[in-house]
């Protein structure tokens, strides 16, 4: 089989219903050498026996082409010439050093995108139009090298290759957004007393610092780049530092796209060094953190006492959702699954308290216990695969002593509950506690990995009460039928996000962020575009109002 001339996978051919096919099983994948390189596809049978779809396979073995510091739109050497070493998840293998960003570097990143906003610069000067056109260029260049991100994304971060290829799908969708809100941003004329004319301005905030997660690396640079670029803003960006290969050739198509020199800047580093130096640095303008809590805090002191830069924070979560007895049991069972163990539980506004009202409970922890058992863990560039291993030892190691520290209070083991024996990488069982009490460490801590916790309730009063008892309040859902008793839950609950009869439907059309200790301030959405501009008021006088 051979794609038709100019065409591009995924192809598509058509046989006749006389044609007597002898395919391979769709979990079977051949690959086509050309040249340097090769190309892997698997067989994909359509709803009908005479459609067969190639669809690119995942490659094991991506090149890692990038491995320096990302300043001025060229790759260089850390000013100490140190690396660090870069694992593969799923093995603990070294895949890779890169270059190891510090506070040397940070300011040469600085000056770099200082001088890219400096007034009359190509960036100043250029038309929000075009911004808007670099952004939609840089989207199209992800999309071409989708599958090389997704596959280098499952390398170093452990998500299997279909969740990494549908985060390349979100990363582009974001990018495009803001990229159509570059020459829509605008100010207001207002209504003043006396003689005078106002009105105001939207205008870019300057560098803005921006510290990354591991747990969505490309997803989370375009999140964080969206917004700033569209407004005008430039970047110093430093990708976690279990994960900066997929971020480094983000930068390249940066370049690639035609942003000029210095607009984004990215440095791989740790984050006591790299990510205080931007924190800390009296020439940042704003600061943008997605990460743990606790971090979130240095940040935020680190911003106050240097220069009393704008931080966004968006934290950790400890999110309820809550299943009342008058839901599709299996419907619910289902989005209760996906709620926490998406990405290996490692997600920030994860379901992590499944709050189950007493009478369906028993026959929702079954269900629950069945699609966790179901769950197929292992290699995760293998298509039948839907759990990779935890991000590195220390998360690994977080989550064992937190499900010990669940069966040592009580909690009862449907399934799982222990580290995956047998393998080299950072694999943890898919656990389901039932019997769970609020006053439980698995039920108070954020525990980012694939632990659900059953709680059972009686009462709307009482579920919400029990829901808002956290210094967290990231995300939220609710499952009923009964669209007041949904409401009354959204309108009570203490979370930046609800989702009713879902869950973690995020847009970029929607704002996204937490209250109390879950972060300050809103990605995603038009609310994204107002973290990243000043607004200016400009008055004028004049000699006679004629309104």
């Amino acid at each position: 089989l051979t794609c038709s001339a100019g065409s591009e996978p995924p192809c598509v051919f058509y046989f006749g219903p006389e044609a007597n096919l002898q395919l391979p099983s769709t979990r079977d994948s051949y690959c086509i050498a050309s040249g340097d390189d090769t190309v892997c596809y698997f067989i994909e049978l359509g709803a009908s026996s005479a459609i067969v779809r190639l669809k690119m396979a995942p490659n094991r073995n991506p090149p890692i082409k990038y491995t320096q510091l990302f300043i001025n739109n060229e790759f260089v050497d850390s000013t100490s010439k140190k690396t660090f070493p870069v694992l593969n998840p799923a093995t603990g293998a070294v895949i890779a050093q890169v270059q190891e960003g510090d506070k040397a570097d940070v300011d040469r990143a600085v000056k770099a995108a200082q001088g890219a906003f400096k007034r009359g610069s190509a960036w100043r000067t250029m038309d929000a139009s075009k911004r808007g056109r670099l952004l939609n260029r840089f989207a199209d260049l992800i999309e071409r090298d989708k599958e090389y991100l997704a596959s280098l994304e499952v390398l170093n971060n452990g998500k299997p290759y279909e969740e990494a290829l549908f985060d390349m799908d979100c990363s582009i969708d974001c990018i495009r957004y803001y990229a159509g809100w570059s020459d829509k941003v605008h100010g207001k004329t207002i209504p003043t007393d006396g003689n005078y004319v106002s009105f105001t301005r939207h205008e870019a905030i300057g560098v803005c610092g921006q510290i990354i997660p591991w747990n969505y690396p490309v997803l989370m640079v375009c999140w964080k780049l969206g917004p700033a670029l569209t407004t005008g803003n430039v970047v110093v960006l430093k990708p976690a530092e279990q994960t900066p290969l997929t971020a480094l050739y983000c930068a390249s198509l940066i370049k690639e796209a035609g942003f000029p020199p210095g607009v984004v800047n990215v440095i791989p580093g740790y984050g006591p060094t790299a990510g205080a130096a931007i924190a800390a640095h009296p020439h940042v303008d704003k600061v943008a953190f997605t990460g743990s809590t606790e971090v979130g805090k240095l940040i935020q002191e680190a911003a106050g006492k240097s220069n009393t830069k704008r931080v966004t924070l968006e934290m950790g979560g400890k999110s309820p959702l809550v299943v009342f007895d008058d839901a599709d049991l299996d419907q619910a069972a289902e989005i209760a699954h996906g709620a926490v163990f998406a990405n290996m539980g490692q997600c920030c506004c994860a379901g992590t308290r499944t709050f189950v009202q007493e009478g369906i409970y028993d026959a929702f922890v079954a269900k629950a216990r069945a699609l966790a058992q179901a769950r197929v863990v292992g290699d995760p560039f293998d298509q039948k695969t839907v759990q990779g291993p935890q991000i590195d030892k220390e998360q690994y190691s977080k989550i064992l002593d937190l499900l010990k520290s669940g069966k040592d209070q009580g909690a009862k083991v449907e399934c799982g509950g222990d580290a995956m024996r047998g393998c080299n990488g950072f694999f943890v069982q898919p656990t389901v506690f039932s019997d769970v009490r609020d006053d439980m460490r698995i039920a108070q801590e954020e525990i980012f990995g694939p632990v659900q916790q059953i709680l059972k309730f009686k009462t709307l009063d009482e579920v919400i009460e029990r829901c808002n008892a956290t210094t967290y309040g990231l995300g939220s859902g609710v499952l009923t039928k009964d669209i007041d008793k949904a409401m009354m839950f959204a309108q009570a609950v203490q979370a930046g996000s609800v989702w009713i009869n879902c869950y973690d439907a995020t847009t970029p059309q929607t704002p996204f962020g937490g209250f109390k200790m879950s972060g300050n301030g809103r990605e995603l959405g038009y609310a994204g575009i107002n973290e990243y501009v000043e607004i200016k008021t400009i008055t004028m006088s004049i000699p006679e109002k004629n309104s």
